[in-house]
């Protein structure tokens, strides 16, 4: 069989999910768990993939999809219905209506800025999850919510999770991190300045949206995308979006304050310092616990790496292991920093576990839909699916291969849900490609990572995160065909800029 018969048949559950999601309206739990038998049917027949490889490849991706991907739901959702029960959801929304009641800006502030600290701290879904419920217990139409958070939730992926995908590509390409960084930066600058623009715009569906925010929005853009590239330039991967979207929620709250100044506080309005404090502990804790156990502080950070494992469950490649953190992942982290926010509220731990129960139980399609989703993306991965595809875009497109190298990032966050798997899928294979084409292997790596962002927003992983959050399980084909089109154009325009712009950083 011929490198273009398998680019197409290993095509076939790619095509098939966005069909079925997209156009069929397929239920998400019942269209992925068919096509992981799709997937392995394939995956056995084509490539030869062993019986037990295909079933052990499958148990690897649920083990991952669990831990730390459907723990980052549950324990985001959970925070979320605990505020609700507890009324603290109600006095956020009353200190976030005294920055503005006005929900363009709202927007700004929840789904772009402070979505992007999530993202920049903690990554694996909390970006979607938590301003989608904010968002939707605001008043937002749920629909709305999700699919605004996953437009807001590309780029700040490249550089989320403090870095983890760009200073994965390195790794795997050889290339040297700080330059990298900096090169993904400016390939990603015009849309940090734009997107925040789309949003506003689809928050009233209208360009009229626009007339009396521009100024609050350009500032919003502009302050997240020149840290950015500022970070990248100096410093590497590890800070450029948790600096940057600081910058941008904080001058994006002190402009509302600003605007929102003739508005009288009456006495009903006001929140207390302590009851807001109250309120937000939460999040406040959990930013904080992110970053202590980071690597910005190395003597704690490598003290709860000890509370890790590495177990072998592929068994297609002995050499494979998959490793689990049990506490310094971002799920256990939420999980913690709640717990520990109601007992300060004083609130039973017993009444706490009978509302997370509560929460387990909502989601449980949501578990078949996200196990299915990673259980597909392993087996096209160890089989070689993911390869031949990457292989057959190369042959196709030849010296025009600039031009698909995002979207070549973008198919595999749709397959995986996740920019730093993208990148160690397709990365290596970029560098080779911009090598024999004599391109600068950095400004087609960094498209990798860039496409990658794109293919944020319609990854059915994503999307399943956000239908969790909202309520909306079953929604999920609704929200691709919404996101899909965002997803093309994005990848359009970025596959324009890396094919005619590769010189761009010579004016630099």
């Amino acid at each position: 069989m011929n490198d273009y018969m398998l680019f197409a048949i290993a095509m076939i559950p790619v095509l098939w999910l966005i069909v079925s999601l997209g156009v069929l309206k397929m239920p998400a739990h019942k269209t992925c768990s068919f096509t992981v038998i799709l997937t392995l049917a394939i995956a056995i027949i084509c490539w030869r993939m062993k019986f037990i490889d295909g079933i052990t490849a499958t148990v690897e991706g649920m083990a991952i999809a669990l831990w730390p991907i459907l723990l980052v739901i549950v324990a985001a959702l959970f925070t979320y219905n605990l505020a609700v029960e507890t009324k603290t959801m109600d006095v956020i929304k009353k200190m976030l209506s005294s920055i503005t009641t006005d929900k363009r800006i709202q927007v700004l502030i929840l789904a772009w800025g402070f979505g992007g600290f999530l993202e920049a701290v903690a990554g694996y879904g909390t970006a979607v999850a938590i301003p989608t419920s904010i968002l939707a217990s605001l008043g937002f139409n749920p629909l709305f919510a999700a699919v605004i958070c996953l437009l807001a939730n590309t780029v700040p992926t490249a550089f989320g999770a403090l870095g983890i995908p760009v200073t994965t590509l390195a790794t795997v390409t050889g290339l040297e991190v700080v330059h990298l960084s900096y090169v993904t930066s400016i390939q990603l600058a015009g849309f940090i300045v734009l997107i925040p623009f789309l949003l506003v715009i689809l928050t009233e569906k209208s360009i009229k949206a626009l007339k009396g925010v521009v100024g609050i929005t350009l500032v919003s853009g502009i302050t997240f995308a020149v840290p950015q590239v500022f970070i990248a330039k100096y410093l590497g991967a590890d800070l450029p979006a948790l600096v940057a979207s600081i910058c941008s929620m904080a001058c994006t709250i002190l402009m509302a304050k600003a605007m929102n100044k003739e508005k009288v506080e009456t006495k009903e309005d006001k929140i207390g310092l302590k009851e807001g404090i109250l309120a937000w502990l939460p999040y406040i804790l959990l930013c904080g616990l992110i970053l202590i156990a980071s690597p910005l502080v190395p003597s704690i950070n490598s003290l709860l790496a000890k509370a890790s494992s590495n177990i072998h469950i592929y068994t297609g490649d002995a050499t494979s292991t998959t490793a689990f953190s049990w506490i310094n992942t971002p799920g256990m982290m939420i999980l913690i920093a709640t717990f520990i926010a109601g007992l300060i509220q004083k609130l039973k731990f017993t009444y706490m576990l009978d509302v997370l129960k509560r929460t387990i139980i909502q989601l449980k399609t949501s578990f078949i839909t996200i196990m299915s989703i990673v259980a597909i993306s392993k087996i096209m991965s160890h089989s070689g699916m993911t390869s031949s595809i990457s292989f057959g875009l190369c042959a196709i497109t030849g010296s025009f291969y600039p031009l698909i190298a995002p979207l070549l990032g973008a198919i595999g966050t749709f397959v995986t849900g996740s920019d730093t798997s993208a990148n160690i899928l397709f990365g290596a294979l970029q560098t080779e490609a911009a090598k024999s084409l004599s391109i600068d292997p950095y400004w087609i790596a960094a498209a990798n990572t860039a496409g990658a962002t794109a293919g944020k927003m319609i990854s059915p992983q994503s999307i399943a995160i956000a239908t969790s959050a909202t309520g909306l399980i079953g929604s999920e084909g609704k929200i691709l065909s919404t996101t899909v089109k965002y997803c093309l154009g994005y990848v359009i325009i970025l596959g324009l800029i890396v094919y005619f712009g590769g010189g761009i950083l010579t004016l630099f």
